[in-house]
């Protein structure tokens, strides 16, 4: 079954199980046999194949409704890769705190929550935290927008449909076209910004970690709001756009 394919020699059963596992994790976890089907081009027999093997070593699992979720193996898997990436990142975010004064965060996308992997507090006494851990709606924070405008428009409308939009502060945006609006402006100037949208009182600006091909975190600085209010945004996103491309490379080479 095992082949080759593509100019670096992939191995095409490898890819595939990938793709599903991919297709399932932009699905919220949770798909069946023709949503496999229809998001990889794959055909109903070689998807039924794969997934006996993943269903074997713990990577997929079966519901009682006969879809397919992401399976308890990934856990293991996932936590040891956050706290690598989490370590990686530290002199990224050691580099933004000395660009902006604030505390500098790292995030990424698992399913359809935004996950905080690491963190650097700012040297200030009034300082913001984002426990690392913490997992929130990506809709409400500028790192969720980042990691959402990297998406088609189906597939976010399809996260907020299953997640809803709830309001956590008066300016949390609350309905899909005003967040796909949102996401359009966010690919435009190339970063984000949360202005109490989370929590009253704080602002963050976020812009994405790229690995070569896709945007695969995000990395923000967050503050008082007086505060945020006083930086030149343009000029702090230019700068920390460099420092997360720095990191981007670094993750890229290292997969």
């Amino acid at each position: 079954m095992s082949g080759t394919g593509g100019a670096m020699g992939t191995v095409q059963s490898v890819d595939r199980a990938l793709d599903l596992l991919e297709a399932l994790a932009g699905r919220g976890g949770e798909a069946g046999i023709s949503e496999l089907s229809a998001a990889t081009g794959l055909p109903y027999g070689t998807i039924h194949r794969l997934l006996r093997t993943l269903l074997a070593r713990g990577y997929v699992r079966q519901e009682s409704d006969r879809r397919y979720a992401l399976g308890g193996a990934l856990v293991r898997l996932g936590g040891v890769a956050e706290r690598m990436v989490g370590a990686w990142a530290q002199p990224y975010l050691e580099k933004m705190v000395a660009l902006s004064g604030e505390t500098a965060n790292l995030a990424v996308l698992e399913g359809d929550f935004i996950v905080y992997v690491a963190q650097v507090p700012s040297p200030r006494r009034l300082r913001m935290f984002a426990e690392v851990g913490r997992r929130v709606l990506p809709h409400s924070t500028a790192v969720g927008k980042v990691l959402l405008a990297d998406r088609p428009a189906g597939e976010v409308a399809a996260l907020v449909e299953r997640t809803g939009m709830p309001r956590r502060t008066a300016n949390t945006i609350t309905d899909l076209p005003g967040m796909l609006a949102e996401l359009e402006r966010v690919r435009a100037r190339g970063y984000a910004m949360d202005l109490g949208e989370e929590e009253l009182g704080v602002h963050c600006l976020a812009v994405g970690v790229h690995d070569g091909s896709r945007t695969v975190a995000a990395m923000s600085v967050s503050g008082p709001a007086e505060r945020i209010e006083t930086l030149d945004r343009e000029e702090l996103a230019e700068g920390m756009r460099r420092i997360a491309g720095d990191f981007g490379a670094e993750l890229g080479g290292s997969l």
